[in-house]
């Protein structure tokens, strides 16, 4: 009979991510992670080729935490789509490591903009906007492009930086591109 793996793949993933969040993906590595889990590496080295594979498996469970983050919404805005943007403006602010790992990394080499906006990391939100702006399809798109990406610039400043985070000046910089982005669909000058 063979002998029970102690450490699991799925440890080594949760390992790694807490050493992604605490210090940076840059500082995942066999020895790290085998630190975290108070084994030796080659339990690491048996359930994954190479590091990088154990980055892409943290790169996507990160992926899924930001989208749960983004996504859990208490209601405390008056519109759900300016809380995610608050929230993804959060994520930045108190998850400075996980969001340079998830954005600002090369793990979305060869995806066009216009594909990771439609994918599954803001796939999800095209139903919370139709409903909430009552809009159709190629409206949502235009609408969550013009709000992910003030939104995602304003997330890379304070992530990169050690800026003051000011909520009520986000607020009025998200509901702008809202609203200037609905004008502009009321008006048929949709591009």
């Amino acid at each position: 009979m063979p002998a029970i793996a102690k450490v699991t793949k799925e440890m080594i993933i949760d390992a790694a991510f807490e050493i992604a969040k605490e210090m940076g993906a840059e500082n995942i590595n066999a020895r790290t992670v085998s630190q975290k889990l108070g084994c030796s590496t080659q339990p690491v080295l048996y359930h994954f080729k190479t590091i990088e594979d154990v980055r892409i498996a943290v790169h996507k469970k990160a992926s899924e935490f930001h989208i749960n983050y983004v996504t859990n919404l208490s209601g405390n805005y008056e519109r759900p789509m300016l809380e995610v943007g608050m929230r993804h403006i959060q994520f930045a602010v108190e998850e400075k490591n996980l969001f340079r790992f998830l954005f600002h990394s090369n793990y979305y080499a060869g995806v066009s903009l216009s594909d990771w906006l439609t994918g599954e990391n803001f796939g999800s939100l095209y139903s919370i906007l139709k409903r909430q702006a009552k809009v159709d399809n190629r409206q949502a798109y235009t609408l969550l492009s013009q709000i992910v990406l003030v939104t995602h610039g304003i997330a890379s400043l304070l992530a990169n930086n050690a800026m003051v985070y000011d909520e009520e000046y986000c607020k009025k910089r998200l509901s702008n591109a809202y609203f200037g982005t609905m004008h502009l669909i009321e008006e048929g000058n949709l591009l």
